[in-house]
C-alpha cells in the first residue's frame, strides 16, 4: 500500500492530541481480507489508558462549548477539505484492511466527508425557541446545549463514514468524542482523526482508543464513566443490547444503530429492469456486508421468472477478487468466519428446497474470506436467510402472490432498519410505505443513504437518528429558561 501521505498511517493510537502506544506493551495486527497477511501492528490500549481520554475530553468540553457554533462549524470545513484532498490515501487505506474495492472505498470517502460538510452548514445550525406561556406573567425560552462527552463505538463496514455521521454532529454540537473503531478497520479513524488534527480539533476533543484484547472493558468504560454523557453505537442487535443496558448505570443518552434484515419486495407492476439495477447496488455492495443491504428479496409470482433470469445474468458479470484490482467488482468478507456463515446459509437454504441459481461456494482459490456472489430461487419462509441477517454475497429470492401477504412476511423479524420495495402505482406505494415496520424505506430505489436524510431503524433495530437536521439534536440537551415579568 503506496500513500502520498505517510503521516496519514501512524501505526499508533491519538490520545488527548498525542501518538500513544500501549503502556502495557500489547498490540494487535490488523489483516488484509483479501490476503490474510499482515498489514500494521497497533497498540491494544486498556481501561486506563481510555480513562486518560476522558481526562483529557473534560478540559476540551469546556473549550468546545465555549466556542461559537461558527467557529465549530469553520473546523468541520477545514476537515472536509483536508479529508477531499487525501481521499486516495484514505481510500486506500479502507480498501487494504476493510477488503471493499477500491472504487467502492472512494465513495465512502466521499460520503464520509459529505458529513463533515452537512454539519459544516445546515446540519450544524444550533435552534432555541419562544414558547408561549400558559401563565401572563411568565416568559419562556428554551435553548440548547452540548449533552458532554460521548463514547462511540463503530464497526467495521464502513470505517470513515461511520466516525464521521457521529463525530462531526458530536463537534458541530460542542461535545468531545472518544471513538473505539473496530479492531479491523482502525487505521480509517486514525489517518481520519490526523486530519482532524490539522483542521484544528482542540485537544482532547477527539481522542480514537485502538484495542482489541480489552475491547470489553473498554466498552465498560465508555458505557459507565459518570464523565460521559453519551454513548453512540453501530452494530449487532446482541452487542447494542448489552451496551445499552451498562449505559443505565449513569443514565446516559444512548443512540444505537444496529442489525437489519432489509425485505426487497418487487411487484408485478414493478419496473423489472429498475429493480434489478436496484438490487444489484443493494444487496452486492461491500460483498453484502451492509446493514441496510437487500436481505430478504420478495418477488411477485407475474414477473419472478423474468427477475430471476435478469439478476443471474448481471450476477455472473460479477468479477471477484481483491479490492486493490482494478477490475475487482465484489471483494473479500471481513473474515474466514463470515465465509463459514454465508455457506451455511446456503446449505440450510438448499436442504430446505431451495435451487442455486448461480454461485453457491466459497472462492477459496482466490483467498479463505472470498465467497462466491449467490443467488437461490424459491427459498422457503423458514430458512436461516429469510430470518437472520447474512451479512454476504446471497441473494435469496421467495415468490409471493399479494400485497397483504408480503406486506406480513416482511414485518415478521424482529427488526427493522430498512426496506426496499419496487411499484408504478402511486396508491400502492403509500400504502406500502406506511406498512412496512421499519426506520428508512426505498421505493423504487435501492440507495437510501444521504447526509440530509435522518438515518436509523425502530424495533430491535436501534434508537436515534444520525444525519440530516435531526442527528445533531442527539447530541444536545434542551433546556428551559422561565422568566417573571
Amino acid at each position: 500500500m503506496k500513500l502520498t501521505d505517510q503521516f496519514l498511517f501512524p501505526l499508533k493510537a491519538f490520545v488527548n492530541g498525542e501518538w500513544v502506544t500501549s503502556t502495557t506493551g500489547v498490540t494487535f495486527e490488523v489483516i488484509n481480507p483479501a490476503t490474510s497477511k499482515s498489514i500494521a501492528v497497533l497498540p491494544d490500549l486498556n481501561a486506563s489508558q481510555c480513562n486518560n481520554a476522558i481526562e483529557g475530553a473534560v478540559t476540551a468540553a469546556e473549550e468546545l462549548k465555549a466556542m461559537t457554533s461558527t467557529e465549530r462549524r469553520l473546523i468541520l470545513r477545514r476537515w472536509y477539505d483536508l479529508t477531499i484532498a487525501a481521499r486516495d490515501d484514505l481510500a486506500a487505506i479502507i480498501t487494504a484492511e476493510n477488503g471493499k474495492p477500491l472504487a467502492e472505498a472512494q465513495g465512502e470517502v466521499t460520503y464520509a466527508a459529505d458529513f463533515l460538510d452537512w454539519f459544516s452548514g445546515p446540519g450544524g445550525r444550533i435552534d432555541s425557541q419562544v414558547i408561549q406561556a400558559s401563565k401572563r406573567e411568565n416568559r419562556v425560552i428554551t435553548i440548547k446545549q452540548p449533552v458532554g462527552i460521548c463514547g462511540i463505538i463503530t464497526p467495521w463496514n464502513f470505517p470513515a463514514a461511520m466516525i464521521t455521521r457521529k463525530v462531526a454532529a458530536a463537534i458541530a454540537a460542542g461535545c468531545p468524542c472518544i471513538v473505539k473503531p473496530a479492531a479491523e478497520t482502525p487505521l480509517t479513524a486514525l489517518a481520519l482523526a490526523e486530519l482532524g488534527r490539522r483542521a484544528g480539533l482542540p485537544t482532547g476533543s477527539l481522542s480514537i482508543v485502538t484495542s482489541k484484547k480489552y475491547t470489553v472493558e473498554i466498552g465498560r468504560v465508555l458505557t459507565q464513566h459518570p464523565q460521559i454523557r453519551k454513548f453512540s453505537f453501530t452494530g449487532s442487535t446482541a452487542v447494542g443490547k448489552l451496551l445499552a443496558a451498562q449505559c443505565t448505570s449513569t443514565m446516559k443518552r444512548v443512540s444505537l444503530e444496529l442489525g437489519g434484515n432489509a425485505p426487497f419486495i418487487v411487484f408485478d407492476d414493478a419496473d423489472v429492469e429498475n429493480a434489478v439495477d436496484a438490487v444489484m447496488a443493494s444487496k452486492f455492495r461491500l460483498s453484502g456486508q451492509t446493514c441496510v443491504c437487500a436481505n430478504r428479496v420478495y418477488v411477485q409470482d407475474g414477473v419472478y421468472e423474468e427477475f430471476a433470469v435478469a439478476v443471474v445474468r448481471r450476477v455472473g458479470k460479477f468479477k471477484l477478487g481483491p479490492g486493490s484490482d482494478s477490475e475487482t467488482t465484489i471483494g473479500p468478507l471481513i473474515t474466514p468466519q463470515a465465509v463459514v456463515k454465508v455457506q451455511n446459509h446456503v446449505a440450510d437454504a438448499v436442504a430446505s428446497g431451495g435451487k442455486i441459481l448461480i454461485g453457491g461456494m466459497p472462492a477459496l482459490d482466490i483467498g479463505e474470506c472470498f465467497f462466491q456472489p449467490t443467488v437461490l430461487g424459491d427459498v422457503s419462509l423458514q430458512t436461516l436467510c429469510a430470518r437472520e441477517e447474512t451479512f454476504g454475497p446471497l441473494l435469496p429470492m421467495i415468490k409471493f402472490q399479494t400485497e397483504d401477504e408480503v406486506v406480513r412476511m416482511a414485518n415478521s423479524v424482529e427488526v427493522g432498519l430498512a426496506g426496499y420495495f419496487f411499484t408504478e402505482n402511486s396508491s400502492r406505494a403509500w400504502r406500502v410505505a406506511e406498512a412496512l415496520e421499519v426506520g428508512m424505506v426505498g421505493v423504487n430505489t435501492g440507495i437510501i443513504s444521504d447526509v440530509a436524510s435522518p438515518f436509523g431503524g425502530i424495533k430491535e433495530s436501534g434508537q436515534g437518528r444520525e444525519g440530516s437536521f435531526l442527528g445533531i439534536d442527539e447530541y444536545l440537551e434542551v433546556k428551559s429558561i422561565t422568566f417573571r415579568v
